[in-house]
């Protein structure tokens, strides 16, 4: 009996093939054969993270961003997006003072057991999106909504005041650039109406920025434009700069989806304030930065410029031809059955993991994705598995 092997494009997942492993090699020998290097890294780190990785991602982000701003004081090492999520929530939330999290929807669907273990079931609020992201029109009606319900009548917060600690009234979740499930991206006048939303409500925007460097020119004619600034950027410059030293809005990233999501590191970039504050989670103070030897690792590959090697040359061609491929068949053999792709698909810029899709109405997403697996072993997600429950 022939076994079938399943085509998985259900998770958001690299590639066994596109995995870095002589990178990653080559990275640790320097590390392990050099007890200048191995010595710090083996032993517990200092809370913000592996100095020479923060040196060595700002450096690196500046170049992609032309953000001169963006220094090791705005950088700490995390152990990868979902951790620190995880930790800022800690930090910079009280479920007795943090009236509610706000996700842009649909969206990313393990993201929301996140919020929930961090005290926030029943109290968390879809938000819409459009072709231009976030709607940001409806997630103010909602957060004036419930500013009117408090009536100034919030309650204090039961958590013990700490270090540079802070905690917000209200928390957007959202993943900007090219965003999971949809592909959509947030345009840039929508990021700026988010942080003025943000610090009037005193709000912080969390933003997933993991597929900012997976993206690629839809035509091969045109060098790719800059990077769509950061709504961390943002908020930095827009109308003189943050409005409290903690700011409103951070950029939650990872080295996932460009490295491997098994090295379980990430980064967060925000204003030294919060930054500090965030470094003194428990978890941090007790056993010392999250992934201290994978940290000096990566710092290897930014330095000596493999990374941004493996991005350019292996990452983006390989991810731009599956991507056009896939939309190829989309379009021959599912648009004329009534299927509407959503996203990102026709824009100048295409990127990130996911094509979106709605069936026409006659058909049942879920008895879809079922026949898809019995019959053809694909394996798809159907829209219900990106819902906000609140």
């Amino acid at each position: 009996m022939v076994e079938i092997t399943s085509i998985d494009l259900l998770r958001g997942w690299p590639s066994a093939d596109l995995l870095p492993t002589s990178i990653l090699e080559e990275a640790s020998k320097r590390v392990l054969n050099d007890s200048a290097l191995s010595t710090p890294s083996l032993s517990y780190g200092d809370e913000p993270g592996y100095e020479p990785l923060r040196e060595s991602i700002a450096t690196w982000l500046l170049q992609q961003y032309n953000t001169p701003w963006t220094v090791p004081g705005r950088i700490c090492i995390s152990g990868g997006a979902s951790q620190n999520l995880a930790c800022v929530l800690q930090v910079f939330t009280d479920p007795a003072y943090t009236r509610n999290v706000y996700v842009v929807a649909p969206t990313y669907h393990l993201v929301c057991r996140i919020f929930e273990d961090n005290g926030f079931v029943g109290r968390l609020r879809a938000i819409p999106e459009d072709d231009d992201g976030v709607d940001v029109a409806y997630l103010e009606a909602s957060l004036a909504k419930h500013e009117k319900e408090s009536n100034g009548s919030d309650q204090k917060a039961t958590k013990r005041p700490q270090v540079a600690q802070k905690h917000y009234k209200n928390i957007i979740y959202t993943v900007p650039t090219f965003s999971n499930p949809s592909g959509r991206t947030t345009s840039l006048d929508r990021r700026q109406q988010l942080v003025r939303l943000a610090r009037k409500y005193d709000a912080l925007v969390i933003a997933d920025d993991i597929y900012d460097f997976i993206q690629w020119n839809s035509t091969d004619t045109n060098p790719p434009p800059p990077l769509i600034p950061r709504i961390v950027d943002i908020d930095h410059v827009l109308d003189g700069g943050p409005t409290t030293p903690f700011g409103n809005a951070i950029s939650n990233a990872s080295f996932s989806k460009i490295l491997a999501p098994g090295l379980r590191t990430g980064w967060t970039e925000a204003t030294p304030t919060f930054i500090r504050g965030l470094s003194q989670c428990g978890s941090s103070v007790s056993g010392g930065a999250p992934s201290q030897f994978v940290a000096s690792m990566i710092a290897q590959t930014l330095r000596n410029g493999t990374l941004q090697d493996h991005i350019e040359k292996v990452l983006i061609p390989s991810y731009k031809r599956r991507y056009q491929a896939t939309l190829c068949a989309l379009e021959r053999y599912l648009l004329p059955l009534g299927v509407v792709l959503e996203g990102q698909t026709k824009g100048p810029m295409q990127g990130g993991y996911f094509i979106y899709f709605l069936l026409p109405p006659c058909i049942l997403a879920k008895e879809f994705v079922l026949r898809a697996s019995q019959d053809e072993a694909v394996l798809i997600a159907d829209g219900n598995m990106f819902e906000v429950h609140d």
